[in-house]
């Protein structure tokens, strides 16, 4: 008998009592477990159906669509150089530089007819809104290194990805973002 209380305590009542949190933590976990199973399917399902956006390939608007070049054909072409295409921002962002090399043929970068994009080659998807709507007004300078940051809706771009650069009347392909 415990002394003060006026209750008995016995073996088959700590067992109970040790029972019943087992039981307790055990469900505990078990729907921590469902939780974290129910969440990741749902985010594996929203990946590999789109989440609403279509993987295809169709989605570069054919008004859009402009002559497939070599790197050195888009200097010719363009009068910029390619320097890097790199994601940043946790995956949200694709960071465009280029170099102008021709600053007359460059400037042909700000026709509205022809706006600067990158292509995902695998989905297909169109990056071309730019980051906070900033780009370059005025004449290029030779030599000087320019940047378009463009948003990155869904992390299409991502390390290892294949992507289409489209700058001025010309676009590049297969370009790998490192």
């Amino acid at each position: 008998m415990t002394v003060g209380t006026g209750l008995r305590s016995t073996p088959a009542s700590r067992q109970r009592r040790r029972g019943s949190r087992r039981a307790r933590l055990v469900g505990g976990l078990a729907g921590v477990l469902v939780t974290v199973v129910v969440a990741g399917l749902v985010l594996w399902l929203s990946h590999a159906f789109g989440g609403g956006a279509k993987r295809t390939a169709d989605k570069v608007p054919v008004s859009w669509q402009r002559p497939v070049v070599t790197a050195d054909g888009l200097t010719q072409q363009s009068g910029v150089k390619i320097t890097q295409v790199v994601v940043t921002g946790d995956g949200g962002l694709v960071d465009l530089r280029f170099k102008v090399v021709d600053p007359d043929r460059a400037n042909a970068l700000h026709d509205p007819s022809t706006p600067p994009a990158v292509v995902d080659e695998e989905s297909g998807l169109v990056v071309h809104e730019l980051f906070m709507n900033h780009s370059h007004t005025g004449p290029y300078k030779a030599g000087v290194t320019y940047y378009l940051v463009f948003n990155n809706p869904g992390n299409w771009v991502h390390h290892g990805s294949r992507v289409s650069v489209m700058l001025g009347n010309a676009q590049v392909e297969h370009v790998v973002v490192p």
